[in-house]
């Protein structure tokens, strides 16, 4: 059961038509949006060979953005219990009163209708299917089953965020083939040590609202080896990309040094942790922060390579 502490994190009315814009467009969480719309662009041109059909590409940019925007505000709205008690999440909209429930519900259900509409008559119907399969799984595996219960929440219910490159993938070919799996598991990889990272941080916070992110129940020693061996994990399945998807060589040597220097960063960490992590508050967010970098860097390296091969 969650505790009672509760932070300060008073209602906060709206100014005028610009505030509640900032309001709604805030409880789509755009930084999330962002770093998925990173994996879903590159998919395309790699699914094209070079550049995808203008129109197309904008049109799944749009959706998916859309797509990525409901599941946000349905979580926004289901986490705003927590979100209140935590340091980084406590000025969030729900939790600021500054919009109601029914209409951030309504909002979030708009945006899905909206964005599989877009994505089916715009591109194609797996695109749109495999678009609304993650935001219901994002909403109800992750969000209410998974988060709450188990340590284990942010492997399987990042699964979620796995979507975008099979979604810009199908939208230009029709089909799934090997070598957007290989990118969804980049990404499946990857998103354990991103937020484990995060969580390393912000381990009081979670704590505190009884969610059991593996930094609560587990030393940090033993995350930092689970942060090390799915950063293994996950330069490894970018490397196999290379001969699946048969790019030339602009691709292996990105995603190879940009490879080694998170592994760098996650032994890093293990050592910091090993020594007692003297700079708790700084260590893990180095990592976290260049994983970003780190995604961003293969998924464009994909991108380019067909411009160039």
């Amino acid at each position: 059961m969650m505790r009672s502490v509760r932070t300060e994190a008073p209602a906060t009315p709206v100014s005028g038509p610009w505030g509640a814009v900032k309001a709604y467009v805030g409880l789509t969480k755009p930084r999330i949006i962002e770093l998925l719309l990173v994996t879903t662009i590159p998919a395309m041109f790699l699914a094209a060979g070079g550049f995808p059909d203008p129109i197309l590409a904008f049109v799944t940019f749009v959706g998916g953005t859309l797509s990525a925007a409901s599941a946000n505000v349905f979580n926004s709205i289901l986490d705003a219990d927590i979100d209140e008690q935590m340091r980084r999440t406590r000025r969030r909209p729900m939790v600021r009163e500054q919009v109601g429930r029914p209409a951030a519900y309504v909002f979030g259900v708009v945006l899905g209708i909206v964005s599989t509409l877009m994505l089916g008559f715009g591109a194609n119907w797996l695109a749109a299917a495999l678009s609304v399969v993650a935001i219901l799984y994002y909403v109800f595996i992750y969000t209410l089953w998974l988060k709450r219960r188990t340590a284990q929440n942010i492997v399987w219910g990042g699964v979620a965020g796995c979507f975008p490159p099979l979604i810009g993938w199908t939208a230009v070919t029709g089909s799934v083939a090997w070598p957007p799996l290989i990118l969804f598991l980049i990404v499946f990889f990857w998103t354990p040590p991103h937020t484990w990272a995060l969580a390393l941080r912000y381990r009081e916070d979670y704590a505190q609202v009884d969610v059991p992110m593996l930094p609560v129940v587990k030393e940090a020693p033993y995350v930092t080896r689970r942060i090390l061996a799915y950063s293994v994990l996950t330069v490894v399945t970018s490397l196999a990309l290379w001969p699946v998807a048969g790019t030339g060589w602009l691709y292996p040597v990105v995603a190879g040094i940009a490879g080694a220097w998170l592994l760098w960063e996650s032994l890093a960490l293990l050592q910091r942790a090993n020594a007692g992590m003297r700079d708790a508050a700084l260590a893990p967010m180095r990592l976290f922060h260049w994983s970003n970098s780190y995604l961003s860097l293969v998924f464009i390296a994909a991108a380019v390579d067909p411009l160039l091969f």
